[in-house]
């Protein structure tokens, strides 16, 4: 693209000179991993989980620990250092999946975003930094019967996460956030908002106006999540991506080693023995770097084999291996070796619309991501004078990302009579809704615009992940089933209204000029017939809503001993040994909030727990 040519050389240099983070050992094949060196613990996945547990687990100097990653290195890759760039990153590094024919959505087919890259989705993610309810963590404790993954008991792990910073300028947080909530000494660099338009200022003086379910929240990651508050992003103090490359690599560990381009076929048992206990022991990693000739390769750990792949890749890991439902995966060609059939089901995405209204303003980001210039000047902003590591600054808006605020309702009661309380617990949303100062992707030529994003974040809407057949490395089949869950067609409804009502406050009375095509204009919004706007709703979402980027719950944590589920609650396989799941595929229930929090927890706690089981 025009934007980053005119600052190749400068910002290739800054990058690599100040900003590289310091690197485990990377390499590109395998034959270059070092001869005859055994490894205790593989991990099956590079992404944001997969770093995490690598690193707590080599900073015990005993244990030798690989990496295999399907995607390339993140080093070096200058746009997914750019946090406003991640619009363009998400879509550029990714496996490019697609879901099947979704019938609640008007029978479209949509794109599944998962990173392909060394990082995972951490290094394209929009960056939120939320962490979910109290109550979601509680819920967790109480499905798994494990204690440990309360609120209160996992506070430990986001202190092991975050390293919440000054945001890039040191402009004013006073008020932005409740410093008691928050840690200083975690891996991954947090900040608020550096850049503040004048559209933040419209944003909180809506909120004054009206009080009520849009009442300020100083801090949304209390575990009380509920009204508008500042958003905090992983954006280090120089307006720099953090994401868990740049946050979990450690170059002086020689223990520690990464293979990228390494897609994973299945695990194995290992010699193909059974224990004394009837149980498959899974500790061998099958994987190719080269699909096309086909040529696999085994490797096999001394302790265990850790699955990172994600909520697609570690089911399809699972399934390939003969781990799941044995009666559809000998009708896939593939032999069943452990009959559990919830792998791959429970999969929960939370539906996402980025409603864009037309508005009166020259003053939001869109000229960035349509015109080359303007691009192409924020970009030497961003830089600093010179693109040199003493001018840096990671100054204006290419220093955040697309949202400096964020918002979380509950529906009203007569959904929750109707359709019972999907939410985690009482303080916790069915709803977000995030304003952002221009349109989300690539706007339309003219016009400037605002956006209102809603996403459903208790969805009722369940689907699938299965394999496509015996081959290994065709993209599994992909349905999470969007709306078919009543509620969640009429959270979305309530979401819409709760916007509508937000943008009826007077500080929009002459800023906002045309709604979102398919929608009525503000005014006419509350002048209609309720049943001919409840039906033009429907339509809208339907024909709207694409994936939040979200999806949990396939390879599902539950009880110890419970007949349903995949993993026991210290996410070892049921009924095998060996083997462990740590991602978001593990979740239970999708979080109220963006997932890459929760998943950097799960990591860390999914690491303390294997030490403690092969510590002495």
């Amino acid at each position: 693209m025009r934007w980053f040519r005119h600052a190749a050389t400068t910002a290739l240099w800054l990058l690599f000179t100040n900003f590289a983070p310091s690197s485990a050992a990377i390499y590109d094949q395998y034959s270059d991993l070092p001869k005859g060196k055994e490894y205790d613990f593989i991990i099956a996945g590079g992404g944001t989980a997969g770093l995490a547990v690598a690193n707590r687990l080599s900073e015990d100097s005993a244990f030798n620990v690989l990496v295999l990653e399907a995607g390339t290195s993140s080093i070096g890759v200058f746009n997914i250092t750019v946090p406003f760039f991640s619009t363009r990153t998400m879509l550029q590094y990714d496996w490019n999946l697609t879901t099947t024919v979704q019938p609640g959505l008007g029978d479209r087919q949509l794109f599944f975003p998962r990173g392909f890259i060394l990082g995972g989705s951490s290094s394209i993610n929009g960056m939120f930094y939320t962490r979910g309810s109290a109550d979601d963590f509680d819920r967790f404790a109480a499905v798994t019967g494990d204690n440990g993954w309360s609120w209160d008991n996992v506070q430990q792990y986001f202190a092991l996460n975050e390293k919440l910073v000054s945001p890039a300028g040191n402009p004013s947080t006073t008020g932005k956030f409740n410093p008691e909530v928050h840690y200083y000494d975690g891996a991954v660099d947090v900040s608020l908002p550096s850049f503040s338009p004048d559209f933040d200022s419209k944003v909180l003086d809506a909120v004054d106006e009206l009080g009520g379910v849009y009442s300020y929240n100083e801090d949304v990651n209390s575990g009380s999540p509920l009204g508008l508050g500042w958003l905090p992003r992983t954006i280090d103090s120089e307006g720099r991506r953090s994401s868990s490359v740049t946050a979990y690599l450690d170059g002086s560990r020689d223990n520690l080693d990464i293979l990228v381009n390494a897609r994973i076929s299945r695990v194995i048992p290992t010699s193909n023995e059974v224990n004394s206990t009837a149980r498959h022991s899974f500790r061998t990693v099958e994987f190719t770097q080269d699909i096309a000739k086909g040529t696999l390769t085994q490797i096999t750990a001394l302790k265990e084999v850790i699955i990172c792949g994600g909520v697609v890749g570690s089911p399809q890991i699972l399934l390939n291996s003969g781990i799941g439902n044995s009666t559809t995966l000998l009708a896939s060609g593939v032999t069943p070796l452990v009959d559990l059939p919830s792998v791959g089901q429970n999969l929960s995405d939370q539906a996402f619309i980025a409603n864009a209204f037309l508005a009166n303003t020259t003053d939001s980001y869109d000229d960035i991501n349509r015109n080359d210039t303007v691009s192409a000047e924020a970009l030497a902003e961003w830089l600093g004078k010179d693109g040199k590591p003493e001018d840096f600054r990671g100054a204006g808006q290419l220093g955040d990302t697309f949202a400096n605020q964020i918002s979380y309702y509950r529906v009203g009661k007569e959904l929750t009579e109707k359709y019972g309380d999907l939410s985690a617990g009482p303080t916790s949303p069915h709803l977000e809704i995030y304003p952002g100062n221009g349109y989300f992707l690539t706007p339309p030529p003219t016009g400037y615009y605002m956006s209102m994003t809603t996403v459903v974040v208790s969805p009722g809407s369940r689907g699938s992940i299965t394999i496509n057949g015996s081959n290994p490395f065709t993209p599994p089949i992909i349905n999470p089933g969007y709306l078919t869950a009543d509620f969640d067609i009429a959270a979305m409804k309530e979401a819409l209204r709760i916007v509508y009502t937000f943008l009826n406050a007077s500080v929009w009375d002459t800023y906002v000029l045309e709604p979102p095509a398919g929608l009525p204009s503000i005014s006419d919004f509350f002048d209609m017939d309720a049943r001919d706007l409840d039906a033009q709703l429907e339509t809208y979402i339907r024909n709207s809503t694409a994936s939040s980027a979200h999806p949990v719950g396939t390879v599902a944590m539950s009880a110890k001993g419970a007949s349903y589920g995949v993993l026991d609650p210290d996410l070892k396989v049921k009924d095998v040994d060996g083997l462990r799941v740590v991602d978001a595929s593990a979740f239970p229930f999708v979080t109220c909030s963006h997932t890459q929090v929760p998943v950097y927890v799960f990591a860390e706690r999914a690491a303390a727990l294997i030490k403690n089981s092969w510590q002495g």
